[in-house]
Order: structure tokens, then sequence, then C-alpha cells
């Protein structure tokens, strides 16, 4: 995980360290409305006293984020989206563990490198960080609280505008974001239950632009 955060990191310092050309950028915001797809790339340690590992299903949800350009092709992207996921034990030795639902909101900035900014089609590759706030967990029917840790991770970008109108573009883009977390399971009786996950989604979105300034 750190290895990648560092990478995230240093794509984004490279990207900061281009020469920002002073000029003057027409609209200069942008305003999105996504819908992604949420694809976990779950990793987990060994669970505590019943063996098995952590898994994190897939879903879909709405995202809404804005950018702000520095240049044509220099801009930063804040996003923001609010997405629900179950959890699972399995393989342990009582079998597959019902591990109830959780709520992620990791709120994401990236540094954006857009290659043909006033053409048609615009591809672009960023990099950045995201902090993940873990609520609303329901711990299912065999345990009565689970704790997941709060985490920073790093984001990697790369997407398309395909500028439409001269203010309207259709968005495609994915990301790779990292994100970590330590669970803590207390069942309705002893022992508690530990487990480190990484769940790292793939984030598909497609969605939905507007320029303005």
């Amino acid at each position: 995980m750190n290895n990648k955060f560092i990478s995230s990191l240093v794509l984004a310092s490279a990207l900061v360290a281009t020469p920002l050309v002073k000029a003057e950028v027409e609209d200069p915001f942008a305003l999105r409305v996504r819908w992604l797809i949420v694809s976990p790339d779950v990793d987990s340690s060994p669970i505590s006293t019943i063996g098995g590992t952590a898994s994190v299903d897939t879903n879909i949800t709405p995202e809404i984020d804005i950018s702000y350009f520095f240049t044509d092709n220099i801009a930063v992207e804040l996003i923001s989206a609010i997405t629900r996921h179950r959890a699972r034990a399995n393989g342990t030795i009582a079998g597959n563990v019902n591990l109830g639902e959780v709520s992620l909101l990791p709120p994401t900035l990236t540094l954006q490198w857009h290659f043909l900014p006033r053409c048609f089609v615009n591809p672009y590759i960023g990099a950045g960080i995201n902090y993940t706030y873990f609520f609303g967990v329901n711990p299912g029917p065999l345990a009565t609280h689970i704790e997941y840790e709060n985490s920073f991770g790093g984001v990697l970008q790369a997407g398309i505008n395909f500028n439409f109108r001269p203010q309207w573009h259709i968005n495609l883009d994915v990301k790779k974001v990292y994100i970590d977390t330590d669970a803590t399971v207390q069942l309705v009786a002893p022992p508690v239950l530990k487990t480190s996950i990484d769940i790292n989604p793939l984030i598909v979105g497609v969605g939905i632009g507007y320029r303005f300034g």
C-alpha cells in the first residue's frame, strides 16, 4: 500500500512541477455528475482466531465532482461520492460469514494533465490523494459491533472528455483508489476478531460535465 501511495504522490508532484503558463482560461470551472461502478480489489490478512479472509462487494453509485483549470492543460478535480458495500468473511472455520454492510465516503483530490483541451477528444491523466471515512455500519446477524479505521491513500486516474459543445462534455473516467482499513468485529460472544483489509477499488465512471466561470 505504501509504495502505491508514494507512486501516486510522485506522479502528482511531477504534474505540479510542470510550468504553469500564465494564460487567461475561458470557463475555468467544470461541474460534472457521473455514475460510478466501484469494484473493490480486496486483499485481507487472515482473520484472527477463525481464519479465512474478508471480501467487499461491487456497487454502483452517483457522484458529483468539480474541477478548476489553472491553464487549459492543468486542472485539479475534487470528487465526492458515497458508496455502500456488503462485507463477508470467507473460508472461516464457521464457513462464510455475513458481516453486514458499511458506507464509505472517500473525498478525492487529483491533479490532472489534459492533453488536447480544446479538441473534441481530450484525454487526460491524474494522480492525487483520498481520505476514506467509514460510517453507517450494519454489523449483520452474527456481530454486535464492527469498527473500521479511516485511512489516507493514493489515487491514479485516466479519462477522456468528449467536448461535443463549447461548454458541455461527456466524460469517461477510470480511477484506481488505494484504500486500506483495520477491521475489528465484536461477536455476540468472545473472541473479538481482527483483520487488515486493502479494498483498493477500480472505479469506472461515465457522466456529463459543464464548463463555466
